[in-house]
């Protein structure tokens, strides 16, 4: 028996139980490799559950163990570190056919990848903001401003952070139309959530590109409803920039 023939047949329930594989007593291990097979896939079933508590909730228990199952099956985990598992759900989700009309899934996923992207995040301390300030205007036009390594952003089509808030901690908050830009972030001990202003979202990810404020300024300018003040003014209200190089 090889390891990579193990590992193949541990996530594929149509492969026969490895070619020497045997219990204590040296006979045929079949049924123990059956129980072993149906565990490590409940096991990564019931990490995805942990990890994706809304999409769970979205489509029920049942028909998320199931799915999940398919997800192990085709996706095997490539660290043993089980918080890192699941990178790859939200686009599994995107072409998953029976959640079709769940169109909105994905951007569940990802936005609920995003808040374990944050939890698990470096801390960083951030910067106050006299030190922008002090910048003489050329000086601030060719600053580069790092941002909290935990600042992730999704932007959906969808009211995403109203339909998780809607599913966990506020059942009758009013669905928006339209979509969201969301900023998930860990500045301090917990996960924030917050929806972005119009522009805010190119502005905060240009800067995380490494492009000067004088760049982001002009690139961003361009976005109708786009507020300068706003969007500075957001990243010392929340605690997300961290150095000015």
């Amino acid at each position: 028996m090889n390891q990579p023939d193990f590992a193949k047949a541990l996530l594929d329930n149509t492969l026969p139980t490895p070619t020497g594989l045997t219990d204590p007593q040296g006979r045929p291990a079949g049924k123990r490799f059956e129980i072993y097979r149906n565990n490590v896939v409940l096991s990564l079933s019931d990490a995805l559950a942990d990890a994706f508590p809304v999409v769970e909730k979205l489509v029920g228990d049942r028909f998320f163990q199931a799915m999940a199952g398919v997800f192990v099956r085709m996706h095997p985990p490539k660290s043993p570190v089980l918080a890192q598992y699941g990178a790859g759900f939200a686009d599994f989700l995107a072409t998953f056919p029976p959640v079709a009309q769940l169109s909105y899934l994905p951007d569940i996923a990802r936005l609920e990848r995003a808040r374990i992207g944050a939890y698990h995040a470096a801390e960083a301390a951030p910067i106050d903001a006299a030190a922008l300030a002090a910048l003489t205007p050329a000086q601030m036009a060719d600053a580069r401003l790092g941002l909290h390594p935990s600042l992730h952003i999704v932007s959906s089509p969808f009211p995403v952070l109203a339909i998780w808030q809607k599913n966990t901690d506020s059942p009758d908050i009013t669905m928006p139309q339209g979509g969201q830009d969301v900023l998930i972030a860990r500045p301090e001990d917990t996960v924030e959530m917050r929806q972005l202003p119009a522009g805010a979202a190119d502005f905060l990810r240009s800067l995380q590109a490494g492009k000067s404020l004088g760049e982001t300024i002009d690139y961003c300018s361009r976005s109708p409803g786009f507020d300068l003040t706003e969007n500075i003014g957001g990243l010392f209200e929340a605690s997300l920039l961290i150095k000015i190089t």
